[in-house]
């Protein structure tokens, strides 16, 4: 009898980030008391304005089929975006939108790679990039965003890991999971070096893009390098500033030509996503921002507060992100330690395992994302959990011997 599973499935692992959410979720029905810091997601909810519009939407009977790759009206919201923020200028037939930033994602590497098709992917990276790529039909490569660097690709490395079979360069800024932002100067360095493989396409997801704290500037790598507009596909959502999550839009702008092909995939895959979820991300794209820097500022005191106490845990040492709502700790001090029941701390899986299981507090391994010894916790939840939480981290970290 044959297996059920195909090749393609064969070489992808499930989503780390969302097993280790479900474990929590699972502990928690059960009665422990678990804090949960795996999930990406902002634990404000939607503004009343979006949320109104959708409303409005349902009561008007926009309830049918939408064009399969977005709606004309949010795809002007979306070029209108592009304009404001970002100095990119866009039509709508060069405007994709899916049901959420990882269809978005998938859909431009199942439209355009090839089997033995190279995509660069740097880690740490976020969980589902490898996997797109592999279930794509193409080969990720992985290169190494060192600490010492701020976990950010250097060019000398981007320029030692292209060759022919190169198709893509996946940027993410700022990154999930290490919160690292580009600046102008280092979009600069790479974009130097992609000028010398005009083979290389450039995927750059941006979802993060308004969570970015104190003086830093967000630049995108269209912006920073206009001679690459031509091969850059620049992806960005509602779902992290706008606090839509479950609301499921992403989008991105690019030639006519990709957007094209991105756009038969979605029509023989997911076809439109829902109508009314369209129009509360035009909303949220025309209205007010009014509570974006509010909520960044939040987040900004919430990083600050996990950044210093996790750096007063014993054998843990975290660097301070300019971005995102994550931080990425190091646990090398650790390493080779054992806790109370002789479990030894041979890397970030086992500390994530242990963690949970004798302090109730859910994060994700390092290894998940490509570097070790790491692991990745997700502020975006109150002052008081992370406290908890973090006072639960050094108290496990002062328990190891």
């Amino acid at each position: 009898m044959s297996t059920l599973q195909s090749s393609a499935l064969a070489r992808v692992k499930p989503s780390a980030t969302i097993a280790v959410t479900a474990q929590a979720r699972k502990l928690k029905a059960e009665g422990r008391d678990v804090i949960g810091l795996g999930a990406g997601e902002p634990d404000f909810d939607t503004p009343e304005n979006i949320k109104a519009a959708a409303i409005n939407a349902i009561n008007r009977g926009e309830t049918k089929y939408t064009d399969a790759d977005g709606m004309p009206e949010l795809k002007k919201a979306i070029v209108a975006k592009f304009q404001r923020e970002n100095e990119l200028t866009y039509d709508v037939s060069q405007i994709h939108v899916a049901p959420g930033g990882k269809p978005v994602i998938f859909n431009a590497l199942v439209a355009t790679l090839n089997p033995g098709d190279e995509v660069i992917v740097p880690a740490p990276y976020w969980v589902s990039y490898p996997d797109m790529v592999l279930l794509a039909g193409g080969e990720p490569v992985t290169v190494i965003g060192e600490e010492k660097d701020g976990f950010k690709l250097r060019p000398e490395v981007l320029e030692a890991a292209i060759t022919p079979r190169t198709k893509w360069l996946i940027l993410n800024s700022p990154s999930n999971p290490t919160g690292a932002a580009y600046t102008r100067a280092e979009l600069e360095a790479l974009a130097e070096v992609l000028r010398r493989h005009p083979q290389v396409w450039v995927l750059t997801d941006d979802m993060y893009e308004h969570l970015v704290y104190g003086d830093f500037e967000y630049t995108t790598i269209a912006q920073v390098a206009p001679d690459l507009y031509d091969r850059t596909l620049t992806v960005n959502g509602v779902s992290k500033a706008y606090a839509m999550t479950g609301w499921r839009i992403g989008y991105a702008g690019g030639p006519k030509a990709l957007i094209d092909l991105m756009r038969k995939v979605a029509s023989q895959t997911t076809s439109n996503p829902t109508s009314i979820s369209q129009w509360a991300a035009v909303e949220a794209l025309n209205g007010t921002q009014d509570f974006i820097p509010t909520r960044k500022a939040a987040f900004e005191i919430r990083r600050d507060l996990v950044v210093s106490m996790l750096n007063q845990a014993t054998g843990i040492t975290c660097a301070t992100p300019e971005g995102a709502f994550y931080v990425y700790p190091s646990i090398a001090g650790l390493i080779g330690k054992a806790t109370e029941t002789g479990v030894v701390i041979d890397g970030d899986s086992t500390f994530a395992a242990e963690l949970l299981n004798a302090e109730g507090v859910a994060v994700v391994q390092g290894e998940a994302f490509g570097l070790s010894p790491y692991f990745r916790i997700s502020y975006a939840t109150s002052e008081s959990v992370l406290e908890a939480a973090c006072e639960r981290i050094q108290r496990f970290a002062a328990s190891l011997k």
